[in-house]
């Protein structure tokens, strides 16, 4: 199965190491998106404070967020934390 995956926010360099689009196995979760995110990064991971979207639906933040299955086509947003004024 395939999704969209957009990554915003600090840390935006992430972003030209992710694929615009994660192949996963049938039936695969919120988590194991963050997983396979989190393994493309090699040397980092995504902050815990990172905000989780699926299709437009806010689902929590990387530490913790309300886990589902996920469906071909669907897009997984990831919203890095942002500070300044």
């Amino acid at each position: 199965m395939k999704i969209r995956i957009t990554y915003l926010g600090r840390r935006y360099q992430h972003a030209e190491v992710l694929p615009e689009q994660l192949n996963l196995a049938d039936g695969a979760t919120i988590a194991d998106a963050v997983d396979e995110v989190n393994a493309l990064l090699h040397d980092t991971t995504l902050p815990g404070s990172c905000l989780v979207t699926v299709s437009g639906e806010h689902v929590g933040s990387v530490d913790r967020f309300t886990d589902r299955a996920l469906r071909e086509g669907e897009e997984l947003v990831l919203i890095a934390p942002v500070a300044g004024g």
